[in-house]
């Protein structure tokens, strides 16, 4: 099986959305990425950090799930980094009620001997600094680096995620931030300009209304599936990244065509992650409704044009 390195944050959660919310709960971009990308077949590892307060049943579950979490350090005495969030009754937008860094302040990610050659990595949205990090730990060049990021890093770090960016191969971020990274208004023109400071890919994510991939002139589309129930978007993100990184790790192709079916299979996971709270639909997620819903895709998306 070829090997995926996630880097991300595994933390606690806090939700509050219309229709209920929660305690704390599994959380995190790692922990998204990684339950999204153990539905291929590939051998993964997160690289992480997390409190001796972080419950062994929720390391158990990762392990169930074919992640080695040697990369997840557990700190004696410390506590796991912490998020809580309300959501606007659209859904599409959110405040963050209380953010506790904890262990993550002085994170420094070490990445395991056997993932060192590791043919994907994704690096989850972090500190650009963490995501530079696993990158000088590589022994061989990966076939492909993905990096998430966000408008945060933008604004506090820009330096340091230029930096980082200059070195991966694909870049996802949403609309907004990508908009925000570019100084572009035009999605079109915004990921000409990204692709110029390193990333031959530009995934930019629009959420409800699906997810473009630029690859030098040319573009895809990929629609985001219409669902009857939108519960909470926590982590829908994460969620298609690792769906796509994980798809493209089992496949062994990194050309812009098999990027579309990377698309598709991160949008089709994703589609699953809103309909309960946090990792809730993840966790009991069965591969047969995966394949039942990417059925729905291809109904959905593909048709001929009479010309």
């Amino acid at each position: 099986m070829n090997k995926l390195l996630i880097v991300g944050t595994v933390a606690f959660d806090a939700i509050e959305t219309p229709f209920g919310k929660t305690d704390k709960i599994l959380g995190g971009a790692g922990t998204y990425i990684g339950l999204s990308a153990s539905f291929f077949n590939v051998q993964s590892a997160i690289v992480s950090v997390v409190g001796d307060d972080f419950p062994q049943e929720y390391l158990d579950l990762l392990t169930s799930r074919n992640i080695d979490i040697s990369g997840l350090e557990v700190v004696k005495g410390g506590k796991t980094f912490f998020w809580s969030g309300r959501y606007h009754n659209d859904l599409n937008s959110r405040d963050t009620l209380d953010t506790q860094l904890n262990v993550l302040a002085d994170f420094q990610p070490k990445v395991p001997q056997d993932y060192k050659n590791a043919d994907i990595v994704m690096l989850g949205n972090l500190h650009p600094l963490v995501q530079s990090s696993v990158l000088d730990q590589m022994t061989t060049q990966p076939k492909l680096v993905v990096l998430d990021t966000m408008n945060f890093w933008m604004d506090c770090a820009l330096p340091e995620l230029l930096d980082v960016i200059k070195r991966v191969d694909v870049i996802t971020i949403n609309d907004e931030e990508a908009r925000q990274l570019s100084g572009e208004y035009s999605l079109v023109k915004a990921a000409a300009k990204i692709q110029t400071m390193g990333p031959k890919y530009v995934v930019i994510k629009k959420g409800e209304h699906g997810a473009l991939l630029f690859h030098n002139k040319e573009v895809f589309f990929a629609p985001a599936l219409p669902l009857e129930e939108v519960f909470d978007p926590t982590g829908a993100g994460d969620t298609f990244a690792g769906g796509f990184a994980g798809y493209i790790t089992q496949s062994e192709n990194v050309s812009f065509e098999n990027m579309k079916n990377a698309i598709i299979q991160g949008s089709n996971l994703a589609s699953f992650c809103v309909e309960k709270f946090g990792t809730e639909r993840m966790i009991d997620l069965d591969k047969s409704e995966v394949l039942s819903r990417l059925k729905q895709f291809k109904s959905l998306t593909q048709f001929d044009i009479e010309l």
